[in-house]
């Protein structure tokens, strides 16, 4: 799983990922401005001073939150990219890696658009909780660690080995391998949590888990 890990964050800085990489990381960057200016439009409307100062102040402490919070808001964001252009590159690691096995199948673009807004609001709510438990010293690292490993390796590995299987052997192959698909997500939820290096995430896990799905299904 290391090698796995390696190999697929050496690929996913190569010229053949370049162009996907480029748009993913834009998307989520134009994203998270999106909330940022949205949350901090929302704050100052709502929260009127008399004292300049104090404004100062508030609009500070705004800024600040704003930012801790866009921590917590990377992986459902990057979620969301990720059902934007995980079939593209997973079609190149199953063409470049892969070259002697059939190439999997993309999902219908419904049934892909479900799954990716699915697995948008369950990262958004596990990581609105850990924010809120932000003040719990140790407590809310263990939840973002724990919660984002379990559902980045659980929904990003349905979504590589669905190009493959029903959603009924995805679930059946997922539970046999249930540590391994655990683990796959803790290295995910590992570059998660390294700011600026989150963008990559949407490419990174996409290469990462088509791997690791290859591998674990060698093993049967």
């Amino acid at each position: 799983m290391l090698r796995d890990a390696i190999t697929a964050f050496a690929q996913t800085f190569s010229p053949a990922y370049r162009r996907v990489l480029l748009r993913s990381v834009g998307l989520a960057i134009g994203l998270l401005v999106a909330l940022g200016i949205g949350a901090h439009y929302a704050l100052t409307y709502f929260v009127t001073l008399d004292l300049r100062w104090a404004e100062i102040t508030v609009d500070i402490l705004a800024a600040f939150g704003i930012f801790i919070g866009a921590i917590f808001l990377v992986p459902p964001v990057t979620s969301l990219v990720a059902g934007l252009f995980l079939d593209d590159v997973a079609a190149q690691v199953e063409r470049t890696d892969f070259p002697l096995e059939p190439e999997g199948q993309a999902l219908p673009i419904g049934r892909s658009l479900v799954l990716t807004l699915k697995f948008f609001g369950v990262m958004l709510a596990v990581n609105l909780v850990a924010l809120l438990l932000l003040l719990v010293p140790g407590v809310n690292l263990v939840v973002f660690y724990v919660a984002n490993g379990y559902l980045l390796g659980r929904e990003y590995f349905q979504l590589a080995a669905m190009r493959y299987r029903s959603e009924d052997e995805v679930a059946l192959m997922r539970r046999h391998h249930g540590v391994g698909v655990f683990l796959g997500g803790l290295v995910i939820a590992a570059v998660v949590s390294v700011p600026i290096l989150n963008l990559i995430t949407p490419v990174f896990a996409t290469i990462f888990m088509v791997r690791l799905h290859k591998r674990l299904s060698r093993q049967g």
